[in-house]
């Protein structure tokens, strides 16, 4: 490793070095004045091909180095042309800059790949640009969006390297559901879906879909946050939008794009633990009262510095008739965790071809995904490297098992596991990432071809289609002697091959027209939908379920009580017709209305299969219609309201029954639900933005209200019915809050420039009421420790634990042994989401440096710990051996109305510790704030006239620094990214900082 750090920083110098000689040459002054002779400070003045620029002091003075006579000075303003000036011969070039009002416009990609204009939009919306997200180098560019959008939470798993990634906008809207958003590719659907997500007791995170794609093809990202700005996708965007606009190969000679780097990944934040008192008499844990000097560094041993090397090529060009865009990605990633590894590859080809004299344009698209994992981390108790590793006796000599972590029984002839004690919480480490290798492989293909005819000049037609397949594969093979809890003796296989398969098709009709004061943009369409997920074969591993013979990992060799199972997650089709109108007036009163009907197969039988939202809203541009203070650029209300359906997860309605290992029938025991009918969704919103001081600071608020009504509810059915549960149609969820965008350029003078923005958005989740049928609370999340609950006047992921019983005067109770007594009930603790999200993103330039930052912070809210629970009841963690040290622990109690300052260590911690003791004691606040992003950047000046155009080298890094955290582990690193473990930790892998660097040519 260390000699991959030399290499990679000396080629960091040679090339610092090796373009240096292009900064050489002479200086250029002038003025700029406007169409009317006056002075205009901050046009920027840029030298083309390069990102040497400049901007117009408060006399419209600039002066800037060109490198040679043939040197290209670019001129821009906002709300003028801009101008390209050959410098030639002169040392003094003035320019007059003419206005341009076409550029007034920002225009942005909406629902369907629409392109509008962001000023008639009446509803939130945030783009971001590709070049932003890929700056720090995230392997999943889904990460690199936390805190640069209002109303986005973003939980990265804590799996390692191609985990998944959880994204909820404007907090969680149904209980049947992740309420996660849609995911769109240049207006059409694709899959995300998710595969297997841990739990308490283990598990390993499965990826998906956005994981797979190449961050580098990516043009832009909005995030359509509510379903008003969604309405168009129906049901599936109820709970939002993020649309990815990929890029595209453009008229012009061929340009190539190529990009390497290297980011390298260590620790930031593990458990703290003891390594001064060991166990007792051979035991498990470590309750030993007496100090010794043993080994503390086999933790850190075991955790190695990880790389991510990221390589991306890309080709574009054309003519006016044809473009076409081609690229190659290379992730070559290694974990922190040993033998984790992760390799993906991407191509993707695009071509645009106009024929018919170019009424007729035919666009498609090929995107390729190979994806393989191995040994990615699990979470939970079983199998977990972690488990053992924290909790190893440590009086006993580690490094002889990681030495012998198999050895040879003439009992079995053949390598079994050593490890010091029988226990289904632990196994050798080095046994389960040697001998219990996983390997995860996903094969994608996606496919589209749009043909788009237009009519006329205000009349166009076009027909869309979309195929997007993935082939996966997940085999984990325990070997024999694994741990007894979870595998069989002779070993056991863990197997899963499937497909997941998306087809999507539409025609639309656009109108676009002009009239008098009026415009008017009208859509209408249908589309149709096949999703069919996880249809595949699965083997679950288990102590039953194991092989013939030790160690042979073939279907031949299964046990006959194994089943090789049948699988499919998911299938549904879909049907839509929908319609689109925005009126505009004068440029400043903008009237959109729209409206969908779905049929959907999910609810086939229900009579309620066929459903109808509408959308209205209504925009109004304020300074065009009345005079405002000069400070004021531009200020704009809006109002828009929608309802929209989210519909019946797969196989409710009538549930089928299911096939035996042993070939017989296994009934089905839940009710058939024939008169179930879709959650309905309400969402209405109100927003204002603003832009002062010629658009150098602007500010955008919104307020919404959305609520979710006919959930989806699970009951036990009535003793005597033949059936275990059964489903109704109850309960109301809302979700209200507010978003606020703050951004400006405090500075733009001569070569220095600062923009800086901030995100801030605070959501209130309340489930206002569930069913009358409902006698106790849903569970919707549970382990040794805590539980989750959905109840009336609660909120989504609520948290209950055990708490200390305490008298009238707030003491802890203990009990006749000395011991503090828990609740009967497990009690309400708090809950897993924040009180509200900020992000501050910061771009800084000086000459042809560069230096952008982010900082996040999410505050409030609770995050659980088992992982310290169970370190304390085993005694290793730093407070036990603390509180040894001091004599015992310290605390205000009673015991038989006599008051009690300090309790013994062992007999402290391993009551309120281990699986089940009191979670009182392990509910931290979640607050955090941190140093997200960072990236000092230098674009080395190119003359013109090169085949170089642009040359850029950046040093990246990412969660660089917790410059605040209160919780003893990461509440940002999920350990899992599904509805209900949010902010929990039991023996995640630990948080981890990345910083390396990036290089890039443009020829």
């Amino acid at each position: 490793m260390k000699n991959v750090y030399r290499r990679a920083w000396l080629l960091a110098v040679l090339l610092m070095w090796g373009f240096a000689s292009f900064a050489q040459g002479k200086l250029i002054s002038g003025t700029v004045t406007s169409s009317d002779g006056s002075a205009m400070p901050g046009v920027n003045v840029l030298l083309k091909g390069s990102v040497n620029g400049t901007a117009t002091d408060a006399n419209g003075k600039y002066s800037i180095s060109v490198t040679s006579d043939e040197s290209v000075l670019v001129f821009s303003f906002i709300g003028h042309a801009s101008q390209e000036v050959v410098v030639g011969s002169r040392a003094v070039v003035d320019v007059k800059m003419e206005e341009d009002v076409s550029q007034l416009g920002e225009v942005v990609v909406t629902a369907l790949g629409i392109e509008r204009e962001a000023k008639s939009l009446s509803y939130a919306q945030q783009t971001v640009s590709g070049s932003t997200l890929t700056e720090a180098r995230d392997i999943n560019i889904l990460n690199s969006l936390s805190g640069r959008a209002a109303g986005v939470d973003i939980k990265k798993s804590s799996s390692g390297p191609g985990g998944s990634t959880k994204i909820v906008l404007r907090g969680n809207k149904s209980m049947s559901g992740d309420s996660q958003p849609l995911f769109v590719i240049d207006g059409i659907p694709m899959a995300n879906n998710k595969g297997t997500q841990p739990g308490m007791w283990g598990g390993v995170d499965g990826g998906d879909g956005m994981s797979q794609i190449n961050p580098d093809d990516i043009e832009s990202m909005t995030v359509l946050r509510g379903s008003n700005a969604a309405a168009l996708y129906g049901s599936q965007g109820a709970n939002g939008v993020v649309v990815i606009t990929t890029k595209k190969g453009k008229e012009g000679a061929a340009k190539v794009e190529f990009s390497s780097g290297v980011t390298f990944e260590s620790v930031l934040k593990k458990p703290d633990l003891q390594f001064k008192y060991g166990a007792v008499g051979g035991a498990k844990e470590s309750w030993s009262t007496t100090p010794g000097n043993y080994a503390s560094n086999y933790v850190d041993d075991y955790f190695k510095t990880g790389s991510n090397f990221i390589n991306s090529l890309a080709i574009s060009g054309g003519s006016a008739k044809t473009t076409v865009y081609f690229s190659y990605g290379n992730v070559s990633a290694s974990g922190i965790s040993p033998h984790n590894t992760y390799n993906r590859n991407n191509v993707t080809f695009k071509q645009s071809t106009k024929l018919l004299n170019d009424k007729l344009t035919i666009r498609s698209s090929v995107m390729l995904s190979a994806e393989v994992s191995k040994n990615r981390m699990p979470s939970g108790y079983y199998l977990n490297p972690l488990t053992g590793l924290y909790m190893f006796p440590r009086e006993r000599n580690f490094q002889d098992f990681k030495d012998n972590f198999q050895v040879f029984s003439e009992a079995r002839n053949m390598d079994v596991q050593n490890w010091f004690v029988v226990d289904h919480h632990q196994s050798n480490p080095y046994w389960i990432v040697n001998r219990e290798p996983r390997k995860d492989n996903t094969s994608r293909v996606i496919a589209s071809l749009d043909l788009d005819y237009a009519i006329n000049k205000d009349l166009s037609f076009s027909v869309r289609g979309n195929y997007d397949y993935a082939d996966k594969t997940f085999d984990q093979r325990h070997s024999a002697s694994s741990n007894s809890t979870n595998i069989n003796p002779n070993g056991s296989w863990d197997y899963k091959k499937y497909n997941d398969k998306l087809i999507y098709t539409d025609a639309i009709l656009k109108y676009n027209k002009k009239a008098g004061d009026f415009d008017f943009n009208i859509i209408a369409g249908g589309s149709y939908q096949k999703t069919d997920y996880g249809n595949g074969i699965a083997i679950d591993a288990s102590a039953e379920n194991g092989l013939l013979y030790p160690n042979e990992f073939f279907f031949q060799n299964l046990m006959p009580i194994v089943q090789v199972k049948s699988t499919q997650s998911s299938a549904l089709i879909k049907e839509a017709l929908f319609a689109n109108a925005t009126i505009g007036y004068k440029e400043r009163l903008f009237l959109d209305i729209a409206g969908r009907n779905d049929w959907a197969s999910s609810l086939a039988g229900t009579g309620n299969d066929s459903y109808f939202y509408p959308s209205v809203g209504l925009t109004g541009i304020i300074s065009e219609m009345v005079a405002l203070p000069t400070v004021i650029s531009f200020a704009k209300v809006r109002a828009s309201y929608t309802s929209v359906a989210n519909e019946m997860p797969y196989n409710r309605i009538n549930p089928g029954n299911t096939i035996s290992a042993g070939g017989g029938v296994v009934r089905n025991t839940i009710r058939p639900f024939p008169d179930a009918k879709p959650e309905m969704l309400k969402s209405f919103e109100l927003g204002a933005n603003m832009r002062f001081l010629d658009d150098n600071i602007g500010f955008d608020v919104t307020y919404y209200n959305i609520n979710s009504k006919d959930q989806f509810i699970k009951l036990p059915a009535p003793s005597g019915s033949g059936y275990t549960f059964y489903y109704v149609n109850a309960g109301e969820i809302v979700n209200k809050g507010i978003e606020v965008t703050v951004d400006a350029t405090p500075v733009h003078t001569g070569n220095f420039t600062w923009k800086t923005a901030v995100n801030f958005s605070k959501n209130n989740n309340k489930v206002v009421e569930t069913t009358p049928e409902l006698k106790d609370p849903i569970t919707t999340g549970e382990s040794e420790g805590y539980y989750s609950r959905f109840q009336a006047g609660g909120s989504i992921n609520d948290i209950y634990v055990y708490k200390y019983q305490r008298d009238t005067q707030g003491r802890i109770i203990l009990g006749p042994d000395g011991k503090p007594l828990k609740t009967a009930l497990v009690e309400y603790a708090g809950n897993l989401n924040p009180d509200w999200i900020a992000g501050w993103s910061n771009t800084l330039s000086y000459g042809n440096f560069g230096l952008t930052f982010m900082v996040n912070g999410k505050f409030g809210g609770k995050a659980f710990s088992q992982t310290e629970s169970m370190l304390d009841g085993a005694g290793v963690s730093q407070r036990t051996a603390d509180a040894r040290d001091a004599g015992g622990v310290f605390i205000n109690a009673v015991q038989n109305d006599v008051a009690v300052s300090k309790v013994d260590a062992e007999t402290w911690f391993r009551a309120i510790g281990d699986r089940n003791g009191i979670g009182e004691a392990y509910v931290y606040d979640r607050t955090s704030v941190r140093l997200t992003q960072l990236a000092l950047s230098y674009r080395f000046p190119i003359p013109s006239g090169k085949a170089l155009k642009a040359a850029t080298f950046s040093i990246v890094g990412q969660n660089l620094w917790l410059i605040y955290l209160k919780a003893p582990f990461d509440p940002e690193l999920a350990m899992s990214t599904d509805q209900n473990s949010q902010s929990l930790d039991n023996f995640n892998l630990p948080a981890t900082r990345t910083y390396g660097f990036n290089f890039k040519v443009t020829f």
